[in-house]
């Protein structure tokens, strides 16, 4: 028997709140996070000048103690774990008990971190290095800080897949749980907004650049004008446990995890195969035993990029038909990378919670290369129970996670 995995408890740093309550109350009234980025002005050919940053976020809420490993991207983490651990009410016996887990996703260590270490090596060579820099640097810096600072002895998880990794750890979560090897895990993914992340995107032509006058009115997912991505930074994390588990401390259920499914187009690095995504998009609902017709709401992965939206717009019609309504909610909050599929998951749920679906912003007047789905434009008051939220990351990994409402 697969045992059900339900969600007890969520936190979330990002660019429309450090709040669940503040980034719900930012999706539903329309705010952007998006802002000019005036830091990077200085950057030869660097087209794009907007961004979305995490703001007001005090360093020091982490105990120095464990602060002095982190770098800016699990800094991000371990607050979200914070509010997570705090809201599903976890205590220490528990935490250190070895049936509790983390899976946190991230694209590199943080960048700040090893622009840091390489100047410093450059410039004073090997004595000028801390001693606790690599552990900004790696690449399973947030996972391993944060099983460090809960004392986790379960499984530790670290995908990096880019777009995919914050959906892959909560999906690894589940399978984890499920399965039987762990009965809690703490899942989710950072970022840390740097402007190297720009520039990767800005080579290849994805970024938004035709309104770095008017941030707030970019990224524009399925829109005509769309004219690329803005890079964010976030940190989300959910508490994934084994539903019994759940009652028997009297946790409260927030969700369910119902179905997870990751697949790789296996066709080219950059451009997006409307197949593969399909064919994740399918295989999600398989697992979790769940008809196209049964899913009531799609968070769509949409970045705002020329190429991405249509193929996933024709991808996501090509299962669910054209009836189910869509959007995105990186037209509020930027694309977060490694972050973005854990704070969408949070939105899904927190949707179902609170009875409404968020439009997606900025989305004046449709492609019509986009036609097809029935696009949220305005907020919609209505309760669903099953819910998608897809994301599709560089190198064709694709991801897809069912969720559904407490019951």
């Amino acid at each position: 028997m697969k045992r059900r995995v339900v969600i007890s408890g969520m936190g979330l740093l990002c660019p429309i709140g450090n709040t669940i309550d503040a980034a719900m109350d930012a999706l539903k009234a329309g705010r952007s996070g998006v802002r000019r980025m005036p830091e990077w002005a200085g950057v030869k050919d660097l087209h794009t000048q907007v961004g979305a940053t995490v703001n007001d976020f005090d360093e020091k809420s982490i105990p120095r103690e464990f602060r002095r490993s982190m770098g800016r991207l699990a800094l991000l983490a371990a607050a979200a774990a914070q509010q997570a651990v705090a809201g599903a009410e976890l205590d220490k016996a528990l935490l250190g008990s070895g049936r509790v887990g983390i899976s946190i996703g991230q694209t590199v260590g943080s960048p700040s971190a090893t622009e840091l270490y390489i100047d410093t090596l450059k410039r004073e060579g090997v004595r000028g290095l801390k001693s606790t820099w690599f552990f900004q640097v790696m690449n399973h810096s947030a996972a391993a800080n944060l099983a460090l600072m809960f004392g986790a002895k379960g499984r530790v998880w670290a995908p990096a897949a880019a777009c995919a990794s914050g959906a892959q750890a909560i999906g690894l979560g589940f399978d984890t749980i499920r399965d039987g090897y762990q009965d809690v895990m703490l899942c989710g993914g950072s970022e840390e907004l740097h402007v190297t992340t720009a520039t990767t995107f800005d080579i290849v032509g994805g970024t938004s650049r035709a309104f770095n006058d008017t941030p707030h009115l970019t990224p524009r997912p399925f829109d005509k004008r769309r004219d690329g991505l803005v890079v964010g930074e976030a940190a989300g994390v959910v508490v994934l446990e084994e539903l019994e588990h759940a009652r028997r401390r009297g946790a409260q259920v927030l969700g369910e995890v119902l179905g997870f499914a990751t697949h790789c187009d296996g066709e080219h690095m950059s451009a997006p195969a409307r197949a593969g995504m399909a064919r994740t998009i399918a295989a999600c609902l398989e697992s979790a035993g769940v008809a196209p017709k049964d899913v009531q709401y799609v968070n769509a992965h949409a970045t705002g990029t020329p190429l991405g939206d249509p193929v996933e717009a024709q991808a996501t019609r090509d299962v669910l038909g054209e009836g189910v309504p869509i959007s995105s909610t990186k037209g509020h909050t930027g694309h977060t990378l490694a972050a973005c599929g854990a704070i969408e998951a949070i939105f899904c749920v927190e949707m179902m919670r609170r009875g409404f679906l968020a439009p997606t912003l900025n989305l004046d007047e449709v492609d019509p290369e986009c036609a097809g789905p029935r696009y949220l434009r305005e907020v919609e008051e209505r309760r669903v129970t099953r819910v998608l939220t897809n994301n599709f990351a560089f190198g064709g990994v694709n991801t897809s996670l069912l969720l559904g409402a407490a019951s």
